[in-house]
């Protein structure tokens, strides 16, 4: 199991389009997650500032290629594209990126 942080703005302008979204995701995107072993996933919005932390556990042993299968996902593309021009993603991001990955540097159970 590796856990994974990433961070992402969202614009004031989309924020409650994200929230209206997110308070009920459909259901084939939800199954999606789950299919490729992302188990625990949260995402967490910071304000004024309007950024989202999002936190998931990975338990599978394809992380490159069940990302591969979620993205070409037709309906996870959909939503996807619904989300996509609501979030700012960060200057700072690396090449690829759309939520920018952070570094676990602590972690106690």
């Amino acid at each position: 199991m590796t856990r994974h942080g990433s961070v992402i703005g969202l614009s004031e302008q989309g924020k409650a389009d994200y929230l209206r979204l997110h308070a009920a995701v459909w259901p084939g995107v939800l199954a999606k997650i789950s299919d490729c072993n992302i188990r625990n996933y949260s995402i967490f919005l910071k304000e004024p500032e309007n950024l989202l932390f999002s936190f998931f556990e990975y338990h599978g042993a394809d992380f490159a290629g069940d990302m591969a299968r979620m993205a070409a996902d037709p309906v996870t593309q959909e939503w996807w594209a619904l989300n996509k021009p609501l979030q700012q993603p960060l200057d700072t991001r690396k090449d690829g990126e759309w939520w920018a990955e952070m570094t676990e540097i602590f972690h106690h159970d």
